[in-house]
Order: C-alpha cells, then sequence, then structure tokens
C-alpha cells in the first residue's frame, strides 16, 4: 500500500456526471487515487441512488480510483442493506463503507468481516471503541480511520485533540484520513455550506499545499483528501508537488547569502539532533562539507534572533561552520550565526512538529 495517497471529493448529487468525470480525469493526472463521496446528503429513491453511484464508481474505478462513501443506519435502511448484508454496496462497486453511525457492538464487529472484503472506515474524530472492536473479534485488516470534515467556521479540530485520537489510532496501527479544503471559488460539499471542508480548524483558508504539509508533519496521518468540490488545476497540481517523505517548510532567504550557505540549505535533507536545547534545532551535518570553506561574518542589523528566524553558524565559531539552526527561543545576536532567511507567520504550525520530533527529517522551501 502507498506510503500517503491523496484524493478528492465528488457529489454526484449536486453536479452532473459530466464535470464529476472532467474533474476526476483531471485529478487522476496529478497522482489522485482515493474518491470520498456522501450518501447521507442523497435524497432519492433507492433504485435511482444505485443506478446514478453505480455508473460514477465504474467510471472512477476506469481511472484507478478507490471509492469511499459515508453512510449511517439511515442510508442503511433506505438501501436495504445491514450490517450482515452490505451486497448493495458490493453491487454499486464500492470500496470502503465509512461509518458515521454506529450499529452496536456486535453488528460494529460482524460488518468488518463482511464477505465482499469491502473496507469499513469508522469516524477518527471521535472517540470509538475500535480498540475494543478488535480485541472482540474486528476484523483490524479490514478496519480504516478517516477523521470529519467541518463545514462552520470555529468547529473544527483543535490540534490538541487532533493529535489525541491520532495517536490512538496509529497505536493500533490503523490507516488514518484526514481533509484539507480548496479556496477555489464557489466550492461546495454535500450541505449547504460554504467555509471550506477542512479535518483542522488552523488549516481553513491556508493555501492547500501548506494544509497538505502540515497534515504530514504530524507524521500520524496517511491519506489526505480535499473535502469540497471542485478544487482547481493549480491545487491539485500544488498538492501533488509535496514531498510526502518528509516535513517540508518555507523559509524567506535574506540578501547576500553566500554559494556555501546557500547549498546547506538548499542540498542537505536537514535532520536536527536529538541531544535537542530549547533554543534551537541543530542541524550538525552541514558542518562536515563545511571543514574547509569559508562563511564570513555577515552583518544584522537584528539585536536578537527569534523564532523562526534561520541562522547558519559562520567562520567566528569555525569549530561549528555550516551548522543550520532553527531558533526557536530567542537568543543573542553574537556575530557568530549570520541570519539565512526567516520562516513565513503562516508555516510556524509546521516548526511546531520540528520542535517536539527534532531528529526527524526535514526540508527548506526556499522562497
Amino acid at each position: 500500500m502507498a506510503m500517503h495517497k491523496l484524493g478528492i471529493s465528488v457529489y454526484p448529487e449536486h453536479s452532473t456526471p459530466e464535470r464529476d468525470y472532467e474533474y476526476m480525469k483531471l485529478a487522476a493526472k496529478y497522482g489522485f487515487c482515493r474518491i470520498f463521496t456522501c450518501l447521507l446528503s442523497v435524497d432519492k429513491p433507492k433504485e435511482e441512488i444505485i443506478r446514478e453511484f453505480s455508473d460514477f464508481i465504474g467510471k472512477a474505478h476506469e481511472l484507478g480510483y478507490v471509492v469511499a462513501a459515508d453512510t449511517n443506519p439511515d442510508v442503511f435502511n433506505h438501501l436495504g442493506a445491514t450490517p450482515k448484508d452490505l451486497s448493495v454496496f458490493a453491487d454499486m462497486g464500492l470500496d470502503i463503507i465509512r461509518l458515521d453511525g454506529h450499529f452496536g457492538d456486535l453488528e460494529d464487529r460482524l460488518i468488518t468481516r463482511n464477505p465482499q472484503g469491502i473496507k469499513i472506515e469508522f469516524n477518527a474524530s471521535f472517540d470509538v471503541s475500535v480498540d475494543h472492536l478488535i480485541r472482540h473479534g474486528a476484523d483490524p485488516n479490514n478496519i480504516l480511520m478517516c477523521h470529519n470534515f467541518y463545514p462552520e467556521r470555529f468547529t473544527g479540530l483543535s490540534q490538541a485533540v487532533f493529535d489525541k485520537f491520532n495517536r490512538k489510532w496509529k497505536g493500533l496501527g490503523l490507516r488514518t484520513a484526514a481533509f484539507v479544503s480548496s479556496n477555489n471559488k464557489d466550492t461546495f460539499g454535500p450541505w449547504p455550506v460554504y467555509s471550506g471542508l477542512c479535518t483542522l480548524e488552523a488549516d481553513r483558508g491556508l493555501p492547500i499545499d501548506l494544509q497538505v504539509r502540515h497534515l504530514l508533519a504530524t507524521e500520524m496521518i496517511d491519506d489526505i483528501l480535499i473535502g469540497n468540490a471542485y478544487a482547481s488545476e493549480e491545487e491539485l497540481k500544488a498538492m501533488s508537488q509535496v514531498d510526502m517523505t518528509k516535513t517540508t517548510i518555507a523559509l524567506c532567504t535574506v540578501e547576500g547569502l553566500n554559494e556555501t550557505e546557500l547549498r546547506v540549505l538548499k542540498e542537505f535533507h536537514h535532520s536536527g539532533r536529538s541531544d535537542a536545547s530549547e533554543y534551537f534545532i541543530r542541524s550538525s551535518m552541514p558542518r562536515v562539507s563545511c571543514k574547509d570553506k569559508s562563511i564570513p561574518y555577515r552583518e544584522c542589523s537584528q539585536e536578537k534572533f527569534v523564532r523562526g528566524d534561520v541562522v547558519i553558524v559562520n567562520d567566528n565559531l569555525s569549530h561549528y561552520r555550516g551548522e543550520v539552526e532553527v531558533i526557536l527561543k530567542e537568543i543573542p545576536n553574537d556575530g557568530e550565526r549570520n541570519l539565512a532567511g526567516r520562516i513565513p507567520e503562516e508555516e510556524l504550525l509546521i516548526l511546531e512538529f520540528m520542535e517536539e520530533q527534532p531528529d526527524h527529517f526535514w526540508d527548506f522551501l526556499i522562497r
């Protein structure tokens, strides 16, 4: 299974098959391979739902997508399904059933052992007793987790709550998905609310690639889905270009950096030291390549370096020359470090995770 997967959301009841298919083709071009859709908001006769969604899912499969649909007990009743009989969903071609509501302990265990092999996705934004279900016979190989999205402003998850849930799911070894939101005009979701469809409130309104990089920095999210439709091609492309293998953080460099300074910022895969200081994250490996180089002191008007500044040790402290330091807590500018740049304000939420896990890898996105 791929390390990370990118996904889009498609809501056939609010669009046309032609528009949806064009969007699916466009996203597939950029490597997207998951689709989220919603059956909760579809108010149509059973036969019409089955026909329309079967057609839509068939086209999605032709483009290489795996399709998940949001359901609850009311949807099951309307379509004639039960936790013991998922044949109607199998006939539609669904790969994943997301449960927005629950049936009861026995049924929630049984549904994970359906003979059709449909994956069951539980709501990752609630304290679901998945650990209890697994201990009592649910199939962990058939269980996925997917967070909610939050259309109403100021209702998205806090970082603390998000992290608490994710520690539980990752502790159980469960693949977990979360939502980011397009900032494109006239987007929509399953409900008539239009303030974005993200999981984390802190992500609402941020550039979509930063939302993705924020989720990746937590190191607890596997699949990242756009909650609203339709994202722009620029947004799809921006998401596809994010390096999914490590944390990445933007850096606005100062003028006057010499060739050695630019090289240590751009060419190294940085990793801080596990014997971390409270004042900065130390990327020490560049020192090896700077042993016989020169990084002259460069004057800087700042009397102090502050959180978010990135500095490089210069010739005045030659033993540590070339070490890249990301400032966490204010220190004096004593002439031993050159200011290399500053992490933009909106990117500091990523720095929080670098601070918590200083020895993990990160790259700078030089601007």
